[in-house]
């Protein structure tokens, strides 16, 4: 620890929002701010109104002078170059990889500055703060929009030969007639698991079936994963079905993730994870139906550690 820079700071770059907060090292967000991360023509504009947007809080704890280092988490985020990488929904980065590490190390004086995707930047944090501490070999799969992962072997990030690696979220879960994916690939775990999977299972059987179910007195096309949560909570058989469905897949996953890592828990992380055991048992039960006898009963299944608004930021301080 750092006596005379207690603080970093960390940043979660999102689609819509760009979230900065100063840590302490216990974990502690002592400052934080906010603003839009659209709207701006280039990367550069970006980073001006960032650096705006982040100083006020910056000076609250003393100045420069007291932060040790600025890690940030965001989509297509490399950490071995500093870039984001063609992300498909920043205007400012969708068509080019943007230095972003250096942009703000420039303009903060040459603070050190680390950036990776938001995935890894949530296994790092529940390996710093969460319920990961202590372990080396885990596994974190983020549920949201689309599926992220970040995966940590014998106590090291996986990052592979570019940085890219880990991209679990593009795992092919359906060879023939599989869903079309924001990749260009068909069949990927993402479109079925995450939060816009979860939708558009519903829609699916709302548009091709005559059963009944609550979701039905929702406009098909505003269906949401909160909607099919909030039916299956109040019973509906069809929305039970759809976690069962989505479950299943992830728990068969799970089960082939297992075979290259060995891992000792898989932590999920992200706005599905409040679907609780309606999402978690068919996990389980479908990972010990197909999971190799020599894996049997070894891995965990958690919940992140960092739940709550800051979660993000505490992934994101945690990168160096």
């Amino acid at each position: 620890m750092n006596q005379t820079k207690p603080y970093t700071i960390g940043l979660d770059l999102g689609g819509t929002n760009s979230e900065f907060g100063i840590v302490d090292h216990e974990g502690n967000i002592i400052a934080s701010s906010t603003m839009k991360t659209g709207g701006f023509a280039t990367a550069d504009d970006y980073a001006d109104a960032a650096i705006k947007c982040l100083m006020p809080i910056v000076e609250q704890v003393g100045g420069l002078e007291k932060i040790e280092y600025m890690g940030a988490g965001a989509p297509n985020g490399n950490y071995l170059n500093g870039c984001i990488e063609f992300a498909p929904n920043l205007p400012w980065a969708h068509n080019s990889k943007v230095p972003l590490a250096k942009m703000f190390s420039d303009r903060l004086g040459g603070l050190p500055v680390h950036l990776t995707n938001d995935a890894n930047a949530a296994a790092l944090g529940e390996m710093t703060y969460g319920v990961a501490r202590g372990m080396k070999n885990f596994i974190v799969i983020t549920l949201g929009t689309g599926v992220g992962s970040g995966i940590v072997i014998n106590g090291e990030m996986v990052y592979g030969c570019d940085g890219m690696a880990g991209e679990l979220g593009h795992f092919i879960v359906r060879r023939e007639n599989g869903r079309q994916c924001g990749c260009g690939r068909k069949g990927c775990l993402e479109t079925y698991c995450s939060a816009t999977g979860v939708a558009r299972t519903a829609k699916e059987i709302v548009s091709s079936t005559n059963r009944p179910t609550l979701l039905r007195d929702i406009e098909l096309d505003k269906i949401t994963s909160l909607d099919v949560s909030i039916a299956a909570g109040k019973g509906d058989e069809v929305a039970k079905e759809i976690y069962e469905f989505t479950g299943r897949l992830l728990g068969e996953a799970c089960a082939d993730f297992a075979t290259f890592c060995s891992p000792e828990a898989f932590i999920f992380f992200g706005g599905m994870t409040k679907a609780g055991d309606l999402l978690f048992d068919p996990i389980k039960k479908a990972y010990e139906e197909n999971v190799m006898p020599v894996f049997k009963g070894k891995a965990k299944f958690l919940v992140s550690g960092l739940n709550g608004a800051g979660a993000a930021v505490l992934g994101a301080a945690a990168v160096r």
